[in-house]
């Protein structure tokens, strides 16, 4: 990993209530450290298909440094421990 590549990645979906909810929960928590994130919606562009087959129900997935660390419903506590 680059310096210029996200620590964080939030896997989503289009129409996902708790999506929605873990994009706050990220961008609020990755502002606080200083951290880039990025998002990916699973349905769309280039790998779509296995992203879908890989994390399917499970969005929203978030990715810590490439590790996944989370589904459903993101922990703020657990995120910032994470990135501090």
């Amino acid at each position: 990993m680059t310096g210029s590549e996200p620590r964080v990645v939030l896997y989503t979906r289009p129409d996902c209530h708790l999506c929605a909810t873990a994009r706050e929960v990220v961008e609020s928590v990755a502002g606080q450290a200083g951290t880039g994130w990025t998002e990916v919606d699973i349905t769309a562009g280039p790998g779509a298909a296995a992203l879908t087959e890989k994390y399917g129900e499970y969005v929203p997935v978030v990715e810590v440094d490439g590790v996944q660390q989370g589904f459903w419903r993101i922990d703020p506590a657990r995120l910032a421990r994470l990135l501090a």
